[in-house]
């Protein structure tokens, strides 16, 4: 048995890949970890205690004949002195500027958009677009989905027919976006017209005009920003918006950028009967988040994060990943988002190239080795040998998995070593609010910080999945304690978490 990414069961021989050790040498481990991170400070200290003690024994002699000898080098000296002003001025004209995240602020619909598995169910059963066949099937994930009983579908969704149009899409992606950056703005004291840049991304509506006008419309934002529409990406596209937001900082300075991810229902409901374009409905929900970042070194004193890094990865290349989440047609002609069977065994390549490639940016000197020693060993020695996969709660005290399905949080739950505290933001959000698509990782963080559990150094690392297919991640830092913003999506239910998920 395998799994789909958005928590469906499938007979499949292909699972997403056993990164787990043989032995878990957990005190040893931790031991070897510390040795070899402070290292350095081990080695330094003998050696300033040897010239420590040398310049205790030395004389006034000894002093001045080391003076002359300065003397006689100064031209030298003179010319190493220049060069190095000269590197530490090139050096600090052109680093990167530190992108910061002020605040961000995440949707909460209204209680009368409230979904009951039992309404749900009873809906789809009025609408007579579904045999008895496909009601089971959709009754069966459900059960299965961990999803609670007060996620939120759009307000066409509530309607016996259920009424999809432009304009209701138009409504729901209003009341999600401006819904969020009302209370973005508020909680920060930004002027719209002082933002600079701002990208919207949403993958299955995109209006003319573009979902990033109808911003630009309702705040009266300013004639010269730098505007982008990211369409068709899927539920890892807020990594690539963050992205581009972070490279339009590094050209632009002293400006501030918005980012705004969501995804649009009303007009992608499935009805019809082809069970691997079914699951969406029972998945998604409304939700969606807007993000304050600054390139501004005087908005450190009062951001919440430091962004460290962003690696993206992309197998479009290949056929079988390039189709795995595929919009289409069915039979009858009505539009769905598709699932492919091989869908977790494409996410676990993904995700083993992700990690290649960001394990060295994040990881401890001492995780490093370990996973090169293994790599060679796997390759020269014994192709047959299980890959290591490092130990990341050495880099990273908070988990934020995008909350696409049941499935996909326990797959990298047990991979990737992680303790149930790790995934339990993830897992609370699936409950909570469904799969809010590119913004179920910033509830997460929200869930967080509601917690109260973000203390200040804690690394966070935010990690999605994506049609196409794509795997990326983001890395941050907390600048102080974090306390979650006035009108956290979690304000009024925290108390609640976390909650026991029956399997």
């Amino acid at each position: 048995m395998s799994s789909d990414s958005n928590g469906v069961r499938i007979h499949n021989s292909r699972r997403l890949p056993d990164f787990l050790q043989s032995v878990n040498l957990k005190y040893v481990k931790l031991g070897y970890h510390y040795l070899i991170t402070h290292l350095i400070t081990l080695t330094l200290i003998p050696i300033i205690i040897l010239i420590t003690v040398h310049v205790t024994h030395m004389n006034l002699e000894d002093f001045h004949a080391l003076w002359l000898q300065i003397k006689c080098n100064l031209v030298t000296i003179l010319i190493c002195s220049i060069i190095l002003v000269s590197g530490c001025i090139i050096f600090f004209m052109t680093r990167p500027r530190t992108i910061y995240l002020i605040d961000f602020s995440c949707y909460r619909p209204p209680s009368h958009l409230r979904v009951q598995s039992h309404q749900f169910m009873e809906h789809s059963r009025l609408t007579g677009d579904f045999d008895e066949s496909s009601l089971e099937f959709q009754r069966k994930i459900l059960e299965r989905s961990g999803l609670g009983e007060e996620t939120y579908v759009p307000e066409a969704m509530h309607h016996i027919p259920p009424t999809p149009s432009m304009a209701a899409a138009r409504e729901e992606a209003e009341q999600v976006m401006f819904g969020a950056l009302d209370n973005l703005f508020a909680n920060t004291n930004v002027k719209p017209k002082d933002i600079g840049i701002l990208v919207v991304n949403c993958s299955l509506f995109n209006p003319t005009p573009s979902l990033s006008a109808m911003i630009v419309n309702k705040y009266k934002l300013r004639g010269n920003i730098r505007s982008y529409n990211l369409g068709g990406m899927g539920c890892s596209a807020g990594v690539i918006a963050i992205d581009l937001a972070k490279d339009m900082l590094q050209v632009h300075r002293k400006t501030y950028a918005v980012v705004v991810s969501t995804e649009n229902i009303t007009q992608n409901w499935y009805f019809g009967n082809k069970k691997s374009m079914l699951i969406p409905n029972c998945l998604f929900r409304v939700g969606g988040v807007a993000v304050l970042l600054s390139n501004k070194a005087s908005d450190r004193s009062k951001s919440k994060y430091e962004l460290l890094r962003v690696v993206r990865t992309h197998k479009g290349a290949d056929d079988k990943a390039f189709k795995c989440v595929y919009q289409e047609q069915d039979d009858a002609g009505r539009t769905g988002v598709s699932l492919s069977k091989d869908l977790m065994a494409i996410a676990g390549d993904s995700l083993k190239t992700n990690i290649t490639i960001l394990g060295p940016l994040v990881l401890p000197i001492s995780e490093q080795i370990l996973f090169f020693s293994a790599l060679i060993t796997k390759n020269k020695f014994n192709a047959h040998k299980k890959p290591y996969i490092p130990d990341f709660k050495l880099a990273f005290e908070h988990f934020c998995i995008h909350a696409g399905g049941r499935a996909v949080i326990d797959e990298l739950e047990n991979n990737l070593e992680l303790e149930p505290q790790h995934v339990e933001a993830s897992r609370m959000t699936l409950h909570r609010f469904g799969n809010t698509s590119s913004s179920s990782i910033w509830y997460e963080l929200a869930y967080i910080e509601a917690k109260g559990k973000m203390k200040k150094g804690n690394r966070v690392w935010q990690i999605a999945f994506g049609s196409g297919f794509k795997c990326n991640s983001a890395v941050w830092k907390a600048l102080r304690n974090v306390k979650p913003s006035p009108n956290s999506p979690w304000e009024d239910c925290i108390t609640n978490y976390p909650v026991n998920i029956v399997a």
